[in-house]
């Protein structure tokens, strides 16, 4: 489940603004300064995830940022989101083991989540 999470990235972005001073890689930011932070990149990020660009459902440790960044900004239903899709996944491919995608799957068109409107299947 948790490498589902850092592979899809559900969200895609955040933008911040930032309350101090700060230098990051070299670089200064001043408070009132909005970033945006990149979920995506940094669940890619290959100094911190080995083989970052590969799906592997065994990684551990797994520090990846699908639900926010540690802090007062991570999502509040990110424990209930980890057992919904345990629970889903578990439950779908006990019933259909032999569900599979049927036609390629058709993303949102928004580039703040991450996510598929619709996949035809069958079983």
């Amino acid at each position: 489940m948790e490498e589902i999470v850092r592979y899809s990235t559900p969200v895609t972005w955040m933008r911040r603004t930032l309350t101090r001073d700060h230098e990051l890689g070299g670089h200064p930011y001043r408070a009132g300064d909005r970033v945006i932070l990149y979920y995506n990149s940094a669940n890619r990020d290959e100094s911190v995830f080995e083989d970052a660009r590969a799906f592997d459902v065994m990684r551990s440790p797994n520090p990846h940022f699908g639900f926010g960044a540690p802090g007062p900004h991570f999502c509040l239903g990110a424990h209930l989101a980890r057992r919904e899709i345990t629970v889903l996944l578990r439950e779908l491919y006990t019933r259909l083991p032999t569900l599979h995608a049927t036609a390629p799957s058709v993303r949102q068109r928004t580039s703040f989540i991450n996510g598929i409107k619709s996949l035809a299947c069958a079983f």
